[in-house]
């Protein structure tokens, strides 16, 4: 007889699971739907544990009603969480519906108590009153009280839990009905034989499931059991007795207050990894004792305010092997997260019997006070660290757990400031992020024993690993535990902030008109040519253009994120972002004040003469920024460093840069874009990065090591336009003509009837004359819209124009909704169509099954260099100049479409025009005044680009239409003109 692998069959082997576990089995005739509970297992655990307490009630002929009447009406007012932790009331008999499970220190009376709870698992139950039929395929049991329902899939049977079964629990599972009211379970389950999804409040259509996977290669799903199915650790592991009593009792919270409706609540669960990552850290500590380093690397959007304040809670009950009293007398959480202090006041309550055991310290005095006052859980800040180590060796006698939260660094640089004059040091670099900080203060301080220090972060510094990280055999340092980036993205937690990258390369061309190729340093002469060029305000006003152009026809005009879309503007110092401020605030003001722009950075900074603070700017304090950006009348954000990390704005979903981006920073800057927002409807496809400064080869590099696998393959390249052109106007749809006659009608206005025979012989043509097949049709489609979205992405940042991509472009926007593919999923593929991203071709072809290959392997950083550095480095690198013009243009120029002898030749010639100008000698050459021999230049230039307008058109366009390109062009001659 073959093997049974239908949806049954899993049902059959969770059951036996759990059966050899030591649950009961339990029948759907017992269960009583109206008030959701196994009566035959919920009277014998009572009447076998605390028939004392039944026999008071034992005089009302009706107590079994009472009783059950009143635990429905206690579940519907606070949940069953509270009934499990609390008991049950009723008259004057107190009910205990379970017993906790116990610890390693616990006397033998708590062990029985726990052994008389009665687990147990039943299959299909009819829990309808509407539909008798309907019937949901296992639900646990504690002492006859459901605390999780599971609905089963089969992947050998077609049918999945990430689609079908999620679809079953949105659509056909009322959560009207008793069983699946809210809090009546503690969650709900879809499982298949290799992945399991979550979730703990079903409201139909808006219920939203999260993922209970181990994950796989870093990545979403399971891996391989040798053993079983992929998801067996969910019945095996998860589902044992004291892992579900330890979930109860630990980790399982309702937010909100008691006095507010049930339903307006949030029941907490924990993902895999938390429950993991808590479980591992308590199990080591326990067996190892004080004084050990952990490095927790989890992403964002891993939830890591929930795991550090389950760890915090735990960690105060966490005993040595067999010891008697805890093994920390407190454990000290460093944040500069305000949430984070109230997210922990709330899990106490939710937890611990004694409310009032977490407090503030700031100094070693207070450290003191708050040990002898009884305070479990200390909560201090990043930069007051150095007074709490030194707290910490002072009370040698006491033991600690230190848990640092790194993952957000401080957001103001006063903040740094105090924390390096606590640290004895005078000056501070504003750039040091948390984990520098940290790492300098337990260099500074010797570190005792009587401490085990726990950093959260999701980007490790190779110092941060050696620090804080597990030691392997071959003396590498591994995280003690891992949730990636990679993971968070697959899971749907994050958003891939490299999907729609794109680079803007400056298009400045210098020249000389020299013979001799004086010597420079090719470093310097780089970075001095490309400094003058970025830093001009003419160049920084013509980026805000592109800027506002994009976020408002891209952003602001489509209502992305349901018209709550926002922006940021990353530049390279203080000084620069007030001039881009500066600029922005005047061209908002062109376009009537559509919407306004906050500056934010620390401290004050003085530009000629002026001085500058956020609030002098903003009209507005500077603690108010989060709430005021937050606001509808504030859409961008201009920053130099400040808020480039710690800041969480989920309505962020543009970047604009022009800052050197590298490591760390460029992981945590750029990912302020990557906070899932479904309230919004927050998707990849709406993120958009601009970036002007930094290559895709740098961006990739710096992302690599915290990702695992990246999705950057490179940044959008305009010249896929020429062959997706190409291509289409192989296939034959339209000819040139028509491309041209639409075009030319559609500008003239003419009535729209007019324009319809042109697109309808085309659409003709695709639908039936050519008879394309099938595979045909939607490649040529998906072409067709990979072409109009990246030229309409593309056109306001591309520095020339090509007409024919113009024509081609708005010929194809009313062709395309003409061109029908017979398809029996056309919706779908129309809504991949649709969400073409800006990348390249080749990722758009991922979408429609093409695998793209990613680099799965982990990532290993170097130490840092012991060697002794200097100053200069060394020998300086001394180039020609003609290889340094090469150079730059090579990387810089992306305009004039001229060879490099060409450019040479019309840039000389222009340069002796201008040296047998009337004007040069007296006006210029003689001139010793810097500010008019400028204005000289600039006027002779512009009458000699004037009068060669027909013979260098091209170049004419460029240097009339682009300030920036007529301001490299000028210093180009006046450098050029200074070493003649």
């Amino acid at each position: 007889m073959p093997s049974s692998t239908n949806e049954e069959a899993l049902e059959s082997n969770i059951e036996k699971s759990l059966l050899e576990q030591g649950f009961i089995k339990g029948f759907n005739s017992d269960f009583n739907k109206e008030y959701a509970i196994d009566e035959k297992i919920f009277w014998d655990f009572l009447e076998s544990t605390q028939a004392d307490e039944l026999d008071k009630l034992k005089r009302d002929s009706n107590y079994k009603l009472k009783v059950i009447q009143r635990l429905d009406k206690m579940i519907k007012k606070y949940g069953i969480l509270k009934i499990l932790k609390k008991g049950l009331d009723v008259e004057d008999a107190h009910f205990t519906l379970f017993y906790v499970a116990p610890l390693a220190s616990s006397g033998d009376e708590i062990k029985k108590r726990f052994t008389s709870n009665q687990f147990s698992v039943t299959r299909q139950i009819t829990h309808s009153t509407a539909n008798p039929l309907l019937e949901i395929d296992m639900v646990i049991f504690i002492n006859g009280l459901p605390i999780i329902t599971m609905e089963l899939k089969n992947q050998w049977t077609g049918q999945n839990a990430r689609f079908h079964g999620i679809k079953q629990y949105k659509e056909d599972r009322d959560p009207k009905e008793t069983l699946l009211n809210f809090a009546r379970c503690i969650v709900h389950f879809t499982v298949d034989t290799d992945e399991a999804f979550m979730t703990t409040k079903l409201e139909g259509a808006k219920t939203f499931f999260l993922p209970f996977n181990k994950g796989n290669n870093h990545g979403a799903g399971n891996p391989v059991n040798p053993n079983g199915h992929k998801t067996a650790y969910i019945w095996e592991e998860i589902f044992s007795k004291l892992s579900l009593a330890n979930i109860i009792q630990h980790f399982v919270r309702l937010g909100g207050k008691e006095s507010d409706k049930l339903n307006s609540r949030t029941l907490f669960f924990p993902r895999y990894h938390q429950l993991d990552v808590v479980r591992k850290l308590i199990a080591d500590i326990s067996q190892n004792g004080v004084g050990k380093t952990y490095l927790i690397q989890h992403s964002a959007g891993s939830g890591k305010s929930n795991s550090i304040t389950w760890s915090a809670y735990q960690l105060i009950e966490t005993y040595y092997k067999d010891e008697e009293t805890p093994l920390f007398n407190s454990v000290i959480v460093v944040t500069d997260r305000k949430l984070l202090d109230k997210q922990l006041r709330e899990n106490i309550k939710s937890f611990s019997e004694i409310k009032n055991i977490v407090a503030p310290a700031y100094s070693s005095s207070e450290l003191k006070t708050s040990l002898e006052n009884g305070k479990k859980i200390i909560i201090t800040t990043i930069q007051k660290f150095p007074f709490i180590v030194d707290g910490i060796a002072d009370l040698s006698d006491k033991r600690f757990a230190v848990i640092i939260d790194e993952a957000h660094s401080s957001q103001s640089g006063t903040a740094h400031s105090k924390m390096n004059e606590a640290m004895g040091k005078k000056d501070y670099d504003e750039e040091m992020d948390a984990q520098d900080i940290v790492l300098e203060i337990m260099k500074s301080r010797k570190m005792k024993g009587n401490a085990s220090y726990l950093a959260f972060t999701a980007t490790p510094k190779n110092t941060t690993l050696e620090k804080f990280g597990t030691k392997q055999e071959d003396g590498s340092f591994k995280p003690f535990h891992l949730y990636s980036m990679k993971q968070a993205i697959e899971e749907g937690f994050i958003l891939d902030v490299l999907a729609n990258y794109t680079t803007y390369k400056s298009y400045y061309e210098i020249e000389k008109s020299i013979e001799d190729n004086p010597l420079f340093d090719t470093k310097k002469a780089q970075k001095k040519l490309r400094s003058f060029v970025e830093k001009n305000p003419s160049t920084i006003a013509t980026k805000v253009d592109i800027m506002l152009e994009h976020f408002i026809n891209n952003v602001v005009k489509k209502k992305k994120l349901k018209g709550k879309a926002k922006g940021m503007v990353v530049t390279s110092n203080i000084e620069t972002a007030i001039v881009y401020h500066q600029a922005i605030v005047k061209k908002l003001e062109e376009l009537g004040n559509p919407f306004k722009a906050i500056i934010a950075f620390s401290g004050k900074k003085e530009i000629k003469g002026i001085e500058y603070t956020e609030d002098s700017i903003n009209n507005f304090a500077s603690k108010d920024i989060p709430e005021k950006f937050d606001s509808d009348e504030y859409r961008l954000l201009v920053v130099a460093n400040k808020f480039l990390t710690g800041f969480d704005q989920p309505k962020l979903c543009a970047m604009y840069v022009d800052k050197k981006l590298q490591g760390v920073l460029a992981v945590q800057a750029l990912s302020r874009l990557n906070r899932s927002a479904p309230k919004y409807g927050k998707k990849t496809e709406d993120l958009f990065i601009l970036d002007f400064y930094n290559k895709v080869e740098d961006i990739k590099a710096s992302f690599d090591p915290f990702y695992t696998s990246t999705t950057l393959s490179e940044a959008t390249d305009i010249n896929v336009l020429h062959e997706l052109k190409s291509t289409l106007d192989d296939i034959g749809i339209y000819e040139q003509s028509e491309v041209d006659e639409f075009f030319e009608k559609y500008f003239k206005g003419v009535d729209a009837s007019k324009l319809s025979p042109i697109i309808d012989k085309a659409a003709n043509r695709f639908n039936n004359e050519l008879e394309l097949d099938d595979d045909e049709k939607p490649d040529y489609k998906i072409k067709a819209k990979q072409f109009v979205k990246i030229y309409g992405q593309m056109s306001s940042i591309m520095p020339y124009e090509i007409i024919g991509w113009e024509k081609l472009f708005w010929f194809l926007k009313f062709l395309i909704p003409k061109l029908i593919i017979k398809d029996p999923d056309k919706d779908k593929l129309d809504e991949l169509l649709n969400s073409v991203d800006l990348s390249t071709y080749g990722l758009e072809r991922v979408k429609l099954g093409v695998n793209i290959g990613l680099d799965e392997s982990g990532a290993e950083l170097e130490p840092q260099n012991p060697n002794p550095r200097g100053a200069h480095g060394g020998d300086e690198e001394k180039d020609l100049l003609d290889s340094i013009i090469e150079s730059f243009n090579e990387k810089w120029f992306h305009g004039w479409e001229a060879t490099p002898q060409e450019q040479r030749v019309k840039f000389i010639h222009l340069m002796d025009k201008v040296k047998t100008h009337n004007d040069y000698k007296s006006k210029y050459e003689d001139n010793k005044d810097q500010y008019t021999r400028r204005l000289a230049l600039e006027k002779m230039v512009a009458e000699i680009m004037n009068a060669e307008r027909r013979k260098e058109l091209e170049l004419y366009k460029l240097f009339a239409g682009d300030e920036a390109f007529r301001a490299g062009m000028l210093d180009s001659f006046e450098r050029a003109l200074s070493i003649q």
